[in-house]
């Protein structure tokens, strides 16, 4: 945690208000979400309750399991899902547009631009908290690996026709929300705790209902902290929670006094359904089981509606604040990313293996590593507040230009070299020769760390982004009078080294020989934790 968020953190107990921590809003947000709140039963993480999906706040979709120990009645609930899920999901893979990338020629091994289909858009699923992310995991890694009548006519209890695919996708989506700055799958707990401080502890703030009291307490009501300990204690008459938790699970108080009656009802009535011995004695039953099953859904609907109406306000508020500069970069990589994935699914590719070869694990974690230096440098360089956070760690300093002096190179064909002197209250770990970057036009610009005159006065050196003339080119370097902000982090990230080709990895590492047994894959990969 940096000190400025421990800071508006104090303030934010003292002042019982949430306070900022960002001037702009640093994670894409679609015109048309798919928000996901789903409960699951309690001690049993793989075995769905209900949800409610849907892009219309006013008109969510209910999804219940009214028995989650009933096999076919999962299953008829995952294949709901996917009628909800799915066509939202393929509404955007179908939509494209003309767009260049780089790749690697086999013939000459040059490096060369073709052109490509890339998604206009990518749909973008929201869940409640970082619990709905990794039950999205879940569902993703037990559907996936499942059989159907058409791959497989002989394979006992098998799944939905389109339910394997709906466990690629939103593996697809689990595997990129652990990417630093990806807007493809997000949780409104993150989302709000990203850009609002509150006075409470990071995993209190994993309460949708306690974060947003804070956020927005009402101008005449109790402080944040008031709010907050109503919407995680207060119950009412009937010792219910009157903000149920934002999912998946369920408050033992109503799974003990509700729900579990509730399940028990239906299961009597459908056994009862079961030993009837006439038509009408069935139809009385039947309407039984109906009655029966109606009361849960009516109970599930109670527990998520409440938190599907917070999460739509999250959006709300999110969307008061401005995009950051950087932001679209982002989700264009996310495109990227939806873009690809179509199209292994088109080209009938096998799904996701259960654990990934050491190339593919290597490449996975360059790329977070990579990313996660990305993001913090973009929300500096986007958020004054997120920079006031560098500059008071050190890592970046802000002030006025006193002088400018024109020098040049010592070699043949001399380039400009101009010595800046900048006078600062920041108080930068700077060494010698200690490289700092400012944006120009959007673009990183490096200078040399020289020396330190007096105190808070510091002399660069320019070195590039210059032109390629005698002289800098106008606006190139910083004139007297000028207010600069320089960082000692790099703004774009570098490539790591090329990893061998699996192929080409040794046995040890998963590679040849053993290599078929290395990469599970399809129903092969399949084990007791992958299944619901």
């Amino acid at each position: 945690m940096s000190l400025i968020t421990t800071l508006a953190r104090l303030e934010a107990v003292r002042t019982g208000r949430a306070q900022p921590a960002a001037t702009v809003r640093h994670r894409h947000l679609s015109d048309r979400p798919l928000v996901f709140v789903p409960l699951i039963t309690a001690g049993e993480a793989g075995a769905p309750l209900g949800a409610l999906v849907g892009t219309d706040r006013d008109a969510p979709r209910l999804l219940v399991v009214p028995q989650p120990r009933d096999r076919d009645l999962r299953f008829a609930f995952l294949a709901e899902l996917a009628g909800v899920v799915l066509p939202h999901i393929e509404a955007y893979a179908d939509s494209v547009e003309p767009a260049e990338r780089t790749e690697t020629d086999p013939e000459t091994g040059k490096r060369v631009k073709v052109e490509v289909d890339l998604c206009a858009d990518a749909a973008q699923l929201i869940v409640p908290s970082r619990a709905g992310v990794d039950f999205v995991r879940l569902l993703g890694r037990s559907m996936r690996f499942r059989r159907t009548t058409e791959q497989d006519p002989e394979t006992p209890h098998p799944a939905p026709p389109r339910v394997p695919l709906l466990g690629r996708w939103l593996t697809h989506y689990g595997e990129r929300a652990r990417v630093p700055g990806s807007s493809l799958l997000l949780a409104m707990t993150d989302l709000l705790g990203r850009h609002w401080a509150t006075g409470q502890s990071t995993l209190e703030d994993q309460h949708l209902g306690a974060l947003l009291a804070w956020i927005a307490p009402g101008d005449e009501g109790p402080t944040g902290a008031e709010a907050a300990r109503r919407a995680e204690l207060a119950r009412d008459a009937d010792g219910q929670l009157l903000c149920p938790p934002a999912g998946p699970a369920t408050d033992p108080a109503f799974d003990n006094k509700l729900l579990a009656p509730a399940i028990e009802r239906y299961d009597r009535a459908r056994t009862a359904l079961a030993a009837a011995e006439d038509g009408v004695e069935a139809d009385d039953r039947l309407g039984a089981v109906t009655a029966a099953e109606r009361e849960v859904r009516a109970l599930v609907e109670s527990r998520t509606r409440p938190t599907w109406d917070a999460v739509w306000r999250g959006l709300d508020l999110l969307r008061e604040l401005p995009a950051g500069a950087h932001v679209e970069d982002r989700w264009t990589r996310d495109r990227w990313s939806f873009t690809s994935h179509r199209d292994r699914v088109l080209a009938g590719e096998p799904p996701q293996p259960r654990r990934d070869d050491a190339v593919t694990a290597a490449n996975k974690l360059a790329t977070r590593e990579r990313e996660q230096a990305r993001l913090e440098a973009q929300e500096a360089l986007d958020d004054p507040l997120v920079m006031a956070g560098r500059r008071l760690a050190g890592e970046a300093f802000a002030g006025e230009v006193i002088d400018v002096v024109m020098a040049y190179s010592e070699s043949k064909r001399p380039s400009p070299r101009p010595l800046v002197t900048v006078r600062t209250d920041d108080r930068p770990h700077l060494g010698e020769r200690v490289k700092v970057h400012r944006s120009l036009g959007g673009r990183p610009q490096a200078a040399e760390f020289v020396a330190q005159e007096d105190e808070g006065v510091l002399v660069l050196r320019i070195v590039d982004r210059m032109g390629r003339g005698k002289e800098p080119e106008a606006g190139s370097v910083p004139e007297k009078g000028d207010r600069v902000c320089f960082t000692l982090f790099e703004h774009e990230q570098r490539g790591g080294a090329k990893l061998p080709d699996p192929e080409g990895t040794p046995w040890t590492h998963g590679g040849p020989p053993g290599e078929t047994a290395a990469v599970p894959e399809a129903a092969d990969a399949q084990t007791e934790e992958d299944v619901l």
